[in-house]
This record gives structure tokens, C-alpha cells and sequence, in this order.
């Protein structure tokens, strides 16, 4: 995983971030991420409602405002509520208007995010921290297509396109009876999964050249690069934050490195220890020297052991974790077991490529 490689995908991620039909804030060649533009693409034109599952920090907004950019609304507004950072008493009002006088200090009258978002699009984001008698107003705004304002009598038409998100696992909140099974169905017309950064992995590098990138555009003075070994241990973290954990790192790394490259000293430690957490000893110079092949060598054979461990021996996405060529990956299984080790599996990589 050289600078090389890095450099490579680097030009890749201008080129996907520049073009409009690869929707410029997802980033990433893994599959899962493929599949999710391609969903993106097919089911923008329509007025399907849709609901983004996953994890916090893996771009869930992301997704709704392709969503919005690639749909006939695009010229229209694009209203983001993130129902979980409204108290409870106030998101009625926020989310429906409300009349002068509904309660104590409405002093006017005041429109609501739908109504604001009329003829465009609303994001509903973390939808599963709705109380039950929101629940069953979005359900009626769902159903009928029109809002009534708090302390109103009568109800206004809207038309606009729903996107829900939620890290929750809804499914699971209407089994404990939290969240309305009508509503739910009513949301997932369309549903869209978004994996976490630990799942698509082989994504980090070209996720780390984006975000120094745009980060150096920011700054004067020699750009900031990323050392090997510190890429090698961004890769190997987990990212409980996902996307945003990784960018926020990079802004911060950026702001207080006071050298040119980010070295691993520069890490936090929970991802400077990764390495002999996980088992692969880093070679050390002892003092009757060292065999420098030999170590490097093991090394290698370290991380293509974890690397096909983690993707079941899986080859394609094996050298896709380790930044390398099919064929590179192949050659140096070939060299650890001889030249009679002939590349038979092509047939079940290409299998569990197409079930990831």
C-alpha cells in the first residue's frame, strides 16, 4: 500500500468526484458503494419514498441529497430535519408550522419544514426518535399529502418527496413496539443500506486522499502527505465513526502536524496499537542486526494472511484490502507455495464477488 497506489486512486477519486453521474460525495470503488450509486441512479427520476439505513457517520445525508441532485427537483429545496436534535415539544411546530396564538409564545404565524420543503424534497433524518403521535402525523402526511399547522383547522396540499434515515434498526423498534409498523412500510419503499467503513475497507485510501486534499486546498504552505506505515494503521482501524470519524481525524491531523507528512507518532494511540493487537509483530533491529529480506517477507505474508482471513480467501477482494492487483496477489501466493500452485478458485472468487 505505497504512495504509489495511493497516488493512483488518487486520480481515480478526481475523476469519480468530478463527474456528476457518479455523485460526487460517495466515495469509494467497493462494490457495496457501487451498487449503492447504481440504486441511487435508478430509483432518483422516480417519487418512491425511501429510507437510508446505517451506522452514524456513514453518509446517509449524503445519499438523500443525490438522491434530490439527480431527481426533477433538483432546482427545488433540499430541507434537512434531524429529528433527533429537536426536543420532542418543539418538532411538532418545526416540522408542521403553527398558527399565532396555538401556544405560549407562537406571536405569529410560522410555516413548517414541510411547507418549506414543498415541491422539493425533506430529509427526515434519525426518523426512529419520532414520538408515536408524530409518528401517526407523518404517517397521515404520507398518506394524504397534506400538513395541518399546530392550533390550525385546515390542512394544506404539499407536494414533495420523503427521504427517512435512521441508525436504528427499525425493523427491531417495531417488534419492541416503539415505532409503527404502517409507518415503517410506508418509509421503506425504497430502502438503502449504507455498510460501514469496516466493511468496505479497501475504500480507506481513497477516503484519506480526499479529505488531505481538500484539506491542504484549505491551507498555505507545502501540502501535508501520509507516510506508509501511518496509511498501513488507518487501515487496519475499525472506524466505530465510520466516515466521519476518518475525516474529522484527517482535519485535525492536518491542522497540528507540524512537519510535512503525517508519521504514525501522529496517530492517537487506540490506532497507533493496532498492529500488535492484531497479531502482526512489526520486524525490530536487534542487536546482532537483521535478516532485511527475510523480515520483510513475513511482514508481507502477515497482511496477506489477515487480508484473506478477513474475505474468507477471497483473492479479488483480498488484493483489493491491500491495494494490489488480482494478479500481483496471485504471483506472490504462488512464490510462498510454489509454482504448482495454480490459481484454481477463479471461479469461487468471482462467485463471492458478485454475493458481496
Amino acid at each position: 500500500m505505497g504512495q504509489k497506489v495511493i497516488s493512483e486512486r488518487g486520480a481515480t477519486l478526481i475523476a469519480v468526484t468530478n463527474n456528476r453521474e457518479t455523485f460526487p460525495p460517495l466515495i469509494g470503488e467497493h462494490p457495496l458503494i457501487q451498487r449503492i450509486g447504481q440504486l441511487i441512479k435508478k430509483v432518483a427520476p422516480t417519487e418512491a419514498t425511501i429510507l437510508i439505513m446505517g451506522e452514524s457517520g456513514t453518509g446517509k445525508e449524503l445519499v438523500a441529497r443525490a438522491v434530490h441532485a439527480l431527481s426533477p427537483r433538483a432546482d427545488r429545496p433540499f430541507i434537512p430535519v434531524n429529528c433527533g436534535a429537536i426536543p420532542a415539544e418543539l418538532l411538532e411546530s418545526e416540522m408542521f408550522g403553527h398558527e399565532r396564538g396555538a401556544f405560549t409564545g407562537a406571536v405569529g404565524q410560522r410555516a413548517g419544514m414541510f411547507q418549506l420543503a414543498n415541491n422539493g424534497t425533506i430529509f427526515l433524518d434519525e426518523v426512529g426518535e419520532m414520538s408515536p403521535t408524530l409518528q401517526v402525523k407523518l404517517l397521515r402526511v404520507l398518506q394524504d399529502r397534506e400538513v395541518r399547522p399546530v392550533g390550525g383547522d385546515r390542512s394544506t396540499r404539499i407536494d414533495l418527496r420523503v427521504v427517512a434515515a435512521s441508525n436504528k434498526d427499525l425493523a427491531a423498534e417495531v417488534d419492541a413496539g416503539r415505532f409503527r409498523e404502517d409507518l415503517f412500510y410506508r418509509l421503506q419503499v425504497i430502502p438503502i443500506v449504507m455498510p460501514p467503513l469496516r466493511d468496505r475497507r479497501s475504500d480507506i485510501p481513497l477516503l484519506i486522499t480526499h479529505f488531505l486534499r481538500r484539506q491542504n486546498e484549505k491551507r498555505a504552505g507545502t501540502p501535508i502527505a501520509i507516510s506508509d506505515e501511518a496509511m498501513v494503521h488507518l487501515w487496519e482501524y475499525d472506524w466505530p465513526g465510520n466516515v466521519r470519524e476518518l475525516e474529522n481525524l484527517l482535519e485535525r491531523l492536518v491542522i497540528l502536524c507540524e512537519e510535512d507528512r503525517i508519521e504514525l507518532q501522529h496517530l492517537p494511540p487506540q490506532i497507533r496499537s493496532l498492529i500488535s493487537e492484531k497479531k502482526i509483530p512489526r520486524p525490530t533491529l536487534g542487536d546482532h542486526g537483521i535478516d532485511f529480506n527475510t523480515a520483510v517477507e513475513e511482514f508481507e505474508n502477515r497482511l496477506i494472511e489477515e487480508a484473506l482471513r478477513r474475505t474468507k480467501g477471497n483473492k479479488q477482494a483480498a488484493a483489493r484490502l491491500l491495494g494490489l492487483k488480482r494478479t500481483t496477489l496471485v504471483a506472490k501466493l504462488r512464490r510462498r507455495r510454489g509454482e504448482n500452485d495454480l490459481d484454481t478458485d477463479t471461479d469461487q472468487d468471482n462467485e463471492q464477488e458478485v454475493s458481496e
